[in-house]
Formats: C-alpha cells, sequence, structure tokens
C-alpha cells in the first residue's frame, strides 16, 4: 500500500504532522526501502517483547482504509507516561483532508476499544486542541467524558476526555 499511502500523505501535506500515524519528520517513507523499515518499526513498537526507546510507551498503529485506500491513522498507546496523561492520551488519530466528515475517525475509534480491553484497559483517555471541534465531536460521538480542559505549556489548551472500553 506504498503509493496509496503516499497519496494520503501527500494530501496532508510533506513535513505536516499526521496524528496517529507514527510518522517522525526523519522517516524515509518515499522510498520503498524506507517504507518498509518505518512499517517495521511500527509493528515492533506494538510487540511487548520489545522495550519501548526510553520515555516512549508501547503503540499498535492501524490504517484507516477503504479497500486499498489510504483514509487515515489510529494509534493506541497500550500505556501512559506522565507527558502523554497530560496532553497525548492513549488513542491519537488523524483522518486525511480529502477523506474528512464521514465519520471515519468515529469508526476508527470503536474499532480500536475491543483491542484496548484486551490489553486490560477499562477506559481510554483521548485528547484534542481545544479548537478542533471535529475531534471533540468525534470524542463525544465514541462516549467521550470530558475530565478537565489544560493549559499545556508549549501547547495551548487541550480537551481530556475518558472513553469507557466496552466489556466483552
Amino acid at each position: 500500500m506504498h503509493r496509496s499511502w503516499l497519496a494520503a500523505r501527500d494530501d496532508w501535506g510533506r513535513g505536516v504532522h499526521q496524528p496517529g500515524s507514527g510518522l517522525f519528520r526523519s522517516d524515509d517513507v518515499d522510498s520503498p526501502d524506507g517504507f518498509a523499515a518505518w512499517v517495521r518499526r511500527l509493528l515492533r513498537s506494538s510487540d511487548p517483547g520489545i522495550p519501548p526507546a526510553p520515555g516512549w510507551v508501547h503503540c499498535t498503529y492501524w490504517w484507516i482504509a477503504a479497500g486499498d485506500e489510504v483514509l487515515g491513522s489510529i494509534a493506541l498507546r497500550h500505556t501512559l507516561t506522565d507527558e502523554l496523561l497530560e496532553v497525548g492520551g492513549h488513542v491519537g488519530y488523524g483522518v486525511r483532508p480529502a477523506a474528512r466528515g464521514r465519520g471515519l475517525a468515529a469508526r476508527a475509534v470503536a474499532g480500536v476499544l475491543p483491542y484496548a480491553g484486551r490489553l486490560g484497559l477499562d477506559r481510554v483517555l483521548i485528547t484534542c486542541d481545544e479548537d478542533n471541534v471535529p475531534s471533540r465531536r468525534t470524542i463525544e460521538r465514541c462516549g467521550g467524558v470530558l475530565e478537565d480542559v489544560r493549559a499545556i505549556r508549549g501547547h495551548g489548551p487541550v480537551r481530556r476526555y475518558w472513553v469507557k472500553v466496552p466489556v466483552s
């Protein structure tokens, strides 16, 4: 899905942060070898047998796709650091600009919750910027209960929601 992922990346714009993707500015995703190395890194990050880098946590990534078209990404962090408790949360997601407004993010969040339950989580933290109304609606549609809005130094106000993980 390399070509499709590149088309989604280009829809965002090169160098633009893509929430939930696990993409770093230093990642070479243009070449097939670089893309494969990036995907391997994402897969390793979910493996509990491989310790995460200092300051990082295990995280599982998925692409939001329709057929072979990549529409976005979603990530589930298995635990929280102090920083993630403030601003990052357990779940990060992003939908490419051309695919927004279709409810894809809400369906992706709903799809990740059972996996969170299998990890032993009974609730997950999802955060968004105070001014991100579409993300706020997505989180609330998924059952998010607002805990608070925090002014985060260097980031701005962040809305912090807890979403109950369904019992399976």
